[in-house]
């Protein structure tokens, strides 16, 4: 049931006189000068007791019911009611799309934007009015555990897919983009100081929130760990000299759950203007910090008045119309198939040698009938991500297998786990030997990467000093429960597995032994690799004819999935991120550090630093059919402003219909970054088969920019730059220009 709102209530008359012309920020400062003092304070926290709030998380689950703050009935003032994501509604059994970073393997604005859509609509139908879910935090190392729940590593995607689903979701609910900022390790995110230069963090680790930023998002969620010596939930530098001064940034500043902030009145004080989801640290403090001075009732306002502005802003501005019937819809899960069917990434498919000729693999014909072999644990396992914050309870998960099954009625298919000795006479090569074409499911689980919080937060007393006092003997009752189910192992975000970062990036060895086993047994193999983040591939990529990226793919995948294997969707995911050829390529890390630098140099940026070769590198991903990419041109480029556009004929010359992502790169030829190759922009051409199009380009000048510190912004280079107009990183087939900035 949507969030209701008295028209007859004083916020009701405000938020009337808002959706008639009156300024949203003085409607706010009328009701703000209607509430008690009490009331200012208890806008900037949640409404739930602490205590009865984490004995909810550890018996009833994650996100059971929204998280509301800041809900002032006397005045009918609705509050923010807080559902999670990214990966769809976390409340209910709701859709459960492919993960945030297989849905950056589409490239696609207008498609996410629709995913935005469908999961605001499922938010509002179940209560919700705040969608925490549009995390862009970018994964410096594919080891990141939540990687899953990012699109990609470059600033440029993150920005622009953040941004659309933001205006997809805020139809139906304001929505908040995580985690402000450098949040990208997992198991130390409690604890790790990341040190990074103000060159650097605004080039780099900050495009992307203030794109999003720019576009209208209501609100920022801070971040756990600290920033150059100072909490994310409470770093001046970030909350108000960058969000607040550079930016001009209107929304709310929300802290990350339960460990979010330290010390309560310097939250207040640097601009956090929410402690979330509970009444904690600032219910328990505040009054005395005020008292003492520690913080002033002037900055109580000020976070007051931008919570009541965002939501008046909000419900001027949301569709009319309730959504109904909309969770887990017909409709909606139709969106999530076609999402995966567009997030697939084809690596390779080679020809292999057959009595009449030499072919590639896929896709493979449903109507020729023949035996398919399917093998591996994860073919007939719902596998849709990590058991965190983002773990959509979805009613029902298409397998790999179920999706092949259905896809392909008229052959037959055999499914062997694939967990015996590999011997001539095993399951898996006989059966590998008997079919027609054998498919390999292989990759990971919530028990190998995700969000993490285990029993060990119940030893730490620098967080056990965050929790309130018990007051009275229930409450002491539940801090007891909680803590003993806490320290029992028992997640507070989730259920059945701690998550964490990885610590290998290759696949487990008895995934790399059996896709060895089929392969040798069967040449036309196909792999398919469960995962989020980059996977070490180089020890036996080359022994399969046939490699696809299938993700952690939603309530669908299994049907998206099958799509792609007959050729119903011309594959058209391409890599959010490069494939290193061996670890050597990646940045360095210890996943429980305390202290780490972030430098400019990860990803493909690190791979062309050191010499390098990608295995597949970033935009990757081949089709069944033929794209060519010509005549690139220049329509305007403007140094100033940062911003610029091409124009590029994109051919389809084959015989599918399909989907096609054009890149753009630039590179500067001078100065100390010349020839390192930055995406600025992307476009996705739908082309039938034998036509072509011409596609314009927006780009971001300022993605291979340098920041000013005079005028505190990341301005565009001058002097000659190329711009290439490719179908991946290096592409030797792009069509380039130059042009003097």
């Amino acid at each position: 049931m949507s969030v209701y709102v008295d028209d007859s209530s004083a916020f009701g008359r405000s938020l009337a006189a808002v959706r008639s012309g009156a300024d949203s920020l003085a409607e706010a400062g009328k009701l703000y000068d209607q509430l008690t003092d009490d009331e200012r304070l208890a806008l900037l926290d949640g409404d739930t007791p602490f205590w009865e709030g984490m004995l909810s998380f550890v018996r009833d689950g994650y996100n059971v019911d929204p998280y509301v703050h800041g809900e002032i009935d006397r005045l009918g003032i609705p509050g923010t009611h807080f559902i999670d994501g990214p990966r769809g509604c976390v409340r209910g059994k709701a859709t459960a799309f492919p993960v945030s970073m297989a849905r950056g393997a589409t490239w696609d604005e207008d498609l996410e934007e629709r995913v935005g859509v469908a999961i605001g609509e499922e938010i509002r139908e179940q209560g919700g009015n705040f969608f925490g879910g549009v995390c862009i935090n970018l994964p410096r190392h594919p080891a990141w555990g939540r990687a899953q729940e990012t699109y990609s590593d470059q600033p440029v995607i993150l920005g622009r897919m953040g941004a659309a689903l933001s205006r997809g979701v805020q139809h139906n609910a304001m929505a908040c983009m995580k985690h402000f900022a450098c949040n990208s390790m997992e198991n130390a995110r409690f604890s790790v100081d990341v040190n990074v230069d103000e060159a650097t963090f605004h080039e780099v680790y900050l495009p992307h929130f203030k794109h999003v930023a720019d576009s209208g998002v209501h609100a920022v969620m801070s971040s756990y760990n600290s920033i150059n010596g100072e909490w994310g939930g409470e770093n001046h530098y970030d909350l108000t000299q960058v969000l607040r001064d550079d930016w001009g940034f209107k929304g709310l500043a929300v802290s990350d759950f339960i460990w979010g902030l330290r010390d309560a009145a310097k939250s207040v004080r640097n601009g956090l203007d929410i402690e979330e989801p509970f009444t904690q640290q600032r219910g328990e403090h505040l009054k005395a910090a005020l008292e003492s001075g520690e913080v002033s009732w002037d900055d109580v306002k000020r976070s007051g008045l931008r919570i009541l502005d965002n939501q008046l802003r909000y419900y001027a501005e949301r569709w009319t119309e309730e959504p109904k019937g909309t969770v887990a819809s017909k409709a909606h899960m139709a969106l999530a198939r076609e999402v995966e069917s567009r997030a697939v990434v084809m690596l390779k498919n080679d020809p292999v040698e057959d009595v009449a000729s030499a072919k590639p693999v896929l896709p493979i014909d449903p109507e020729t009938g023949g035996h398919i072999a399917v093998f591996g644990r994860l073919a007939d396992m719902a596998n849709t991500g990590d058991h965190g914050s983002s773990d959509v309870h979805s009613p029902y998960v298409v397998t790999p297998l179920q999706g092949i099954r259905e896809a392909f009625a008229k052959a037959e298919v055999e499914y062997v786990p694939g967990n015996d000795d590999g011997s001539d006479e095993s399951a898996t090569v006989q059966a590998a030997r008997g079919s027609d074409i054998a498919i390999v499911v292989v990759g990971y689980t919530a028990a190998d990467e995700g969000e993490f919080v285990d029993g060990s937060i119940a030893d730490r007393e620098d967080l056990l000093a965050l929790y309130p006092d018990a007051k009275d003997d229930d409450q002491e009752a539940m801090r007891k429960e909680v803590l003993e189910r806490m320290g029992g192992g028992a997640s507070i975000v989730g259920t059945e597995t701690a998550g964490g970062d990885r610590r290998d990036l290759h696949l487990h060895a008895e995934d790399v032994a059996l896709i060895r086993r089929v392969a040798a047994a069967n040449p036309r193999t196909v792999v398919i690799v469960v995962s989020a983040g980059a996977v070490l591939m180089e020890e036996w990529q080359a022994e399969v004819p046939a490699l696809l990226l299938g993700w952690y793919s939603g309530s669908e995948g299994g049907h998206g999935l099958a799509d792609v294997l007959s050729g119903k969707a011309n594959p058209s995911g391409r890599l959010p991120y490069p494939i290193p050829a061996s670890a050597a390529d990646l940045p360095e890390l210890d996943i429980d550090a305390t202290e780490i630098t972030y430098d400019r140099y990860y990803g493909q940026r690190l791979i062309q630093h050191n010499g390098s070769e990608a295995l597949f590198p970033l935009g990757f991903g081949l089709s069944y059919t033929d794209w060519r990419i010509s005549d690139v041109a220049v329509r305007s480029v403007d140094a100033e402003t940062g911003v610029g556009q091409v124009e590029t004929t994109v051919t389809n010359a084959g015989g599918r219909d399909g989907y096609h992502v054009v890149q753009v790169y630039g590179t500067v030829e001078e100065g100390d970054r010349a020839g390192e190759r930055e995406l600025l922009g992307f476009a996705v051409a739908s082309v039938p088969a034998g036509d072509q199009r011409n596609v314009v380009v927006d780009l971001d000048l300022t993605a291979f920019g340098r920041w000013n510190p005079e005028t505190r912004k990341v301005e565009s280079p001058r002097g000659r730059v190329r711009f290439e107009a490719s179908s991946y990183w290096g592409d030797p087939a792009a069509s380039a220009t130059e042009v003097t900035l």
